[in-house]
């Protein structure tokens, strides 16, 4: 049961460059400790590509070019699984995006970008069945979730046919999308949602249907493959352009607003136990940003639990000592030599090497002496974790490292509105919870 209340510490970043532009409508998700980030909107749309380091508050800039990498992308859905990020949609030209396949991979050991073509014409989609090989059409504002080895994809806005309900489900293994659900029993047609999982269920609130808020909060059974609608007495008000990230048993819910000009700052708790809302207070002094059209991403054991029969440390020593192989799609995916995939072509990722950081083994005391707050990941301990050394490591210093996982943290990155001038807009949050 959490803390009724729970206070939170929002502390603003400072970012040096190099550094992406601040912008919103971008994607963004974390991987062993690292932040990628990419796309979204200025002036204008971006295709630029970047890796943060939490730790060490430093940014990365990735190539983002060739006929490979995605161009620019608005309001696109990025995830991670098993050493791959996986990018749907966000196409800007819909005339053009009506014969691309809207699905690209990136291998975050090669640092390499793989375009997967599509399996069938766009227009198959109306009679799609679940049991049809075909991949759903460009879309933005969409939500995207890992469960096991499957991405799943929700609603968003198609043009010219305006905003969607499908739900369709990418097999991370074989590469094969379904068709799940496209019944009038459910949130209905939505973009702008958020959308996160805990256990054997996906949490989708808010919204917009055609140009209409929405503050409805439903639950997906992966079970048995249902949807419900979950109904409180109080919680957030109507929302789009928001997030929400697992968080323990509960799901964070930060920011958006009515429109993109109405931005808001409140940070809700549902408790995915009792089924209830709290509306979580700042602490004196400390005064979250009010952000639309942002990403957030947790970072921790708190905000990234592992699956009830997943061990972590188990995980990643297997996949160190059994030859380090990644095999998303069946080894179907990032040739060596060839810029193309074909179907049935077998090929296999190299090994993650686990990045050896001077001073790791000393990061947990020097952040616990941090005063200012006892969960906080303050950036003046950038002192005890040294320089990074890249190299292979024994299956004994990978566990010693594990021992000292990052501290919980949630941050908010850019979004509405924009700073006029200089770096991305990083804010940090941490909950004060015994």
């Amino acid at each position: 049961m959490s803390n009724r209340n729970s206070p939170c510490l929002w502390t603003s970043v400072p970012q040096v460059c190099p550094a992406p532009c601040d912008r919103y409508k971008h994607a963004s998700c974390a991987f062993r400790g690292n932040i990628y980030l990419l796309g979204g909107r200025k002036k204008h749309s971006l295709r630029d590509f970047w890796k943060y380091n939490v730790a060490r508050n430093e940014w990365i800039e990735l190539d983002c070019g060739g006929d490979q990498a995605p161009e620019e992308l608005e309001e696109h859905s990025m995830v991670a699984h098993q050493g791959v990020l996986y990018v749907f949609g966000g196409l800007i030209d819909s005339a053009y995006s009506n014969s691309k396949s809207p699905l690209w991979l990136f291998d975050t050991v090669k640092e390499r970008w793989l375009h997967l073509q599509d399996q069938s014409s766009p227009s198959q989609e109306k009679d799609t069945c679940k049991h049809c090989h075909v991949m759903p059409s460009n879309r933005k504002g969409h939500s995207a979730v890992v469960m096991e080895s499957s991405m799943y994809i929700y609603g968003g806005y198609i043009d010219m046919r305006g905003t969607s309900q499908e739900f369709w489900r990418l097999d991370l293994d074989t590469g094969t999308w379904s068709l799940l659900s496209n019944a009038p029993v459910g949130p209905g047609p939505r973009h702008s949602h958020s959308a996160m999982t805990h256990q054997d269920c996906m949490y989708l609130y808010g919204g917009l249907q055609g140009l209409k808020e929405q503050r409805d909060l439903w639950r997906w059974s992966f079970h048995s493959q249902a949807w419900s609608c979950i109904r409180a007495s109080s919680g957030p008000s109507k929302l789009m352009g928001h997030s929400a990230v697992v968080y323990k048993d509960s799901m964070l819910l930060f920011g958006g607003g009515e429109t993109q000009s109405a931005p808001r700052n409140c940070l809700w708790r549902f408790n995915l136990t009792t089924l209830t809302w709290e509306k979580l207070p700042s602490l004196p002094g400390s005064i979250a940003p009010c952000r639309v059209h942002h990403s957030s991403v947790g970072l921790g054991p708190a905000f990234q639990p592992e699956p009830p029969s997943t061990n972590a440390k188990e995980t990643l020593m297997s996949n160190s000592l059994n030859n380090n192989k990644l095999r998303p799609f069946k080894n179907k995916c990032f040739p060596s030599r060839s810029s193309t995939w074909e179907p049935g072509e077998d090929i296999e990722l190299q090994a993650v090497h686990t990045v050896k950081t001077k001073g790791l083994k000393d990061i947990s005391p020097a952040l616990k002496k941090t005063k200012q707050w006892k969960n906080c990941l303050t950036f003046e301990n950038q002192e005890a974790i040294g320089e990074v050394q890249e190299g292979e490591l024994s299956a004994e210093e990978m566990e010693d490292d594990l021992a000292h996982p990052m501290p919980d943290l949630l941050l908010v990155l850019g979004g509405r509105p924009l700073k006029e001038q200089g770096a991305i807009s990083v804010w940090q949050m941490t909950l004060n919870e015994s």
